[in-house]
């Protein structure tokens, strides 16, 4: 039970979301919302989520942590996305620069390195929880999928956050091919020159969705 959704039987509702397609989940989700959000790191396939929602919703604010560690590719990606689809996009950064931490942690720490823990945070996680806490979402939109990591194999298209916001992720059952599809059949930009520094492996959790 969450006191955004004091109604909302999260169990309940995932069954009743079963066998639905993106388009309903996100009318679903709609629904309920007051005031959403989407996330997105601009990462490969995020057009699919990010075109799927704003066509129902065109002024649903887009949430960007960037965490000034995209390749050149992910930025020229995100601004034709953010062209193309009109998106509403606010930007959250690190408190600190890149540079800054390239003298403190000695650049990016490695998943072995004590320091990797506190870069994390840094550049992803504190700005996550800075612009949840500013923006108030009641819904959050996202792109998890449930054969990106063993993590997400355990959780369902609804969670809650710590908070209580309503996480929803309506392409949570979908695979790579499925999104090549709807990526072709929209004409929609894809690109996979994409690096996360706060996961490296692509199987790790970054802890966005196991801390938030």
């Amino acid at each position: 039970m969450s006191q955004l959704h004091p109604h909302l039987d999260i169990d309940q509702a995932n069954q009743d979301l079963q066998g639905k397609s993106p388009e309903q989940i996100v009318e679903w989700a709609l629904s309920q919302a007051k005031n959403p959000i989407i996330t997105t790191n601009f990462r490969p396939y995020e057009s699919a989520i990010l075109h799927l929602v704003a066509k129902q919703r065109p002024d649903i604010t887009v949430l960007w942590v960037d965490s000034g560690y995209n390749t050149d590719a992910t930025y020229q990606f995100a601004n034709k996305v953010i062209r193309d689809l009109n998106l509403n996009v606010i930007t959250y950064i690190p408190k600190q620069t890149a540079a800054h931490r390239d003298v403190t942690m000695e650049g990016i720490p490695g998943i072995d390195n004590p320091l990797h823990d506190e870069f994390t945070d840094q550049v992803k996680l504190e700005p996550f929880r800075r612009a949840l806490d500013e923006l108030k979402p009641d819904v959050w939109f996202n792109a998890i999928r449930k054969d990106q990591t063993e993590f997400r194999q355990g959780l369902d298209v609804l969670s809650l956050s710590k908070d209580g916001v309503l996480k929803v992720a309506p392409l949570f059952e979908k695979s790579d091919a499925d999104l090549d599809v709807y990526l072709d059949e929209h004409g929609l930009p894809n690109e996979f020159d994409y690096f996360d520094p706060t996961k490296v492996e692509e199987h790790r959790e970054c802890g966005l969705h196991t801390q938030l």
